[in-house]
């Protein structure tokens, strides 16, 4: 019996991604070529609260299990899991509590990464490529293992309709026209991973002069304070969209002509959506988490040897955000207009 074969057997299986928004969204492409290659599965994902309108309305998906990792115990958790009996469980995470789910899920496939203390949970082990591929591939290594063709390694991010009009209203409202819009979000997850504020005003400034381009800044939960003290160091006017949840936030994004970004969940969210996205990176490792797709590019400060360092507080200032000029970040977004004018 071939490997492929076993998921001829396979009629409900489960994905276990419980965050963060970015490596969520970079998991999608293992429920699409699941479900090209295998119509009949029914593909449920598990993941966190926060994060579920990263695959919510994912037309490969049957159903979404989301949970609160501060209230549900790992116990309840297994417990709905078990309830729906799943002939396969992938767990793209393999982390301690995920294991554990996946190990007392009651599937006969418990598919995972054999990273330290955690290979009892799994009956079949992917041999992990964290620190040697893009965080796409480390995910699809799960169906290569099976000898399962990827026939599109894209990332999916869907928007409804109802965020759609609403953000394409926002924008006619101020008389944005399309092809006019660039977007900037200044957020991160970790604050070693933020370009400075200063920086950032200077760069829209030019960005308005230099390429009559409108500025649109993004912002999530606790970070408007931070967009706005970038405005008022800006010479120039700009606008920040309103408050929005995910898919919202997706419909504005998507709207946008490029996206210039810290290295974040948005990010992503507007590469897989097909916005020209440039990505400014330092502690964490471009080639392994950089925006995905032909059409994105990625800048930092290339003279440090202090770089992907992966730290999320800095012991020597934070230099390569501090010291990342605004020049370099402007000329990369300028290649990012040439590699899209083609």
């Amino acid at each position: 019996m071939n490997k492929e074969s076993v998921f001829h057997t396979v009629k409900n299986l489960l994905l276990i991604k419980p965050r963060a928004i970015g490596d969520i969204l970079l998991s999608t492409p293992v429920i699409k070529n699941l479900k090209i290659q295998f119509p009949d599965i029914q593909i449920d994902f598990l993941c966190e609260n926060f994060a579920l309108d990263v695959v919510m309305g994912n037309p490969y998906l049957r159903e979404v299990l989301a949970f609160d990792k501060k209230k549900d115990s790992t116990v309840s958790v297994i417990s709905r899991i078990r309830q729906k009996k799943y002939d396969m469980v992938i767990d793209l995470f393999s982390n301690p509590r995920t294991a554990l789910m996946t190990r007392f899920s009651g599937a006969k496939h418990r598919v995972g990464f054999p990273f330290r203390g955690r290979a009892y949970a799994y009956n079949i082990h992917i041999s992990p490529r964290g620190g040697e591929v893009h965080n796409i591939d480390f995910n699809l290594d799960v169906l290569r293992h099976f000898g399962l063709t990827i026939e599109d390694p894209r990332p999916d991010f869907f928007v409804g309709s109802r965020e759609d009009l609403t953000a394409q209203t926002w924008f006619k409202e101020r008389n944005f026209l399309p092809g006019s819009i660039v977007g900037i979000n200044p957020s991160g997850g970790w604050y070693t991973k933020k370009w400075n504020s200063d920086s950032y005003a200077r760069l829209a400034d030019r960005i308005i002069v230099n390429d009559k381009k409108n500025i649109v800044f993004f912002w999530g939960p606790g970070e408007y304070d931070d967009v706005q003290k970038i405005r008022e160091q800006m010479i120039h006017k700009s606008e920040i969209i309103p408050k929005t949840n995910l898919k919202e936030m997706a419909a504005f994004l998507q709207s946008c002509t490029y996206l210039i970004s810290n290295d974040s969940g948005p990010m992503h969210i507007a590469a897989s959506l097909g916005v020209p996205t440039l990505g400014i990176y330092g502690p964490t490792n471009p080639y392994l988490q950089g925006p995905y797709g032909k059409n994105n590019h990625w800048v930092r400060h290339e003279a440090l040897d202090c770089l992907e360092c992966n730290l999320t507080e800095c012991p020597i200032g934070n230099v390569c955000m501090k010291d990342l000029s605004v020049d370099t970040v402007y000329n990369a977004y300028q290649l990012i207009k040439n590699i899209n004018s083609k």
